[in-house]
């Protein structure tokens, strides 16, 4: 149970949710939007979620996916703790 808790703060469900956002640009951009050449629109994706997510940058292209959202699950972890320490919140053991 206190993994759930890691992720239901507001700084973690913040950073969940600037992610979605990219990632939704992302997609919009690489749906809708005509380029001359490549976009590096993708590129931002993977910068919201380092250092994490860079180590599946070298894998095939759908794989590298997994490490966006592996990224920003290992991120969002983090920040919930570094919330409950800041905040001195601590999760009650349940019987």
């Amino acid at each position: 149970m206190t993994g759930s808790r890691s992720f239901l703060n507001p700084l973690s469900l913040g950073y969940l949710l600037v992610v979605a956002a990219v990632v939704g640009w992302v997609g919009v951009d690489a749906l809708f939007v005509e380029h001359a050449d490549a976009s590096l629109a993708g590129v931002w994706a993977f910068l919201v979620t380092a250092p994490a997510s860079l180590l599946f940058v070298m894998l095939p292209t759908g794989l590298a996916w997994v490490g966006i959202v592996a990224g920003a699950l290992v991120n969002a972890a983090v920040l919930g703790a570094a919330y409950r320490s800041i905040s001195g919140r601590r999760p009650h053991p349940t019987a």
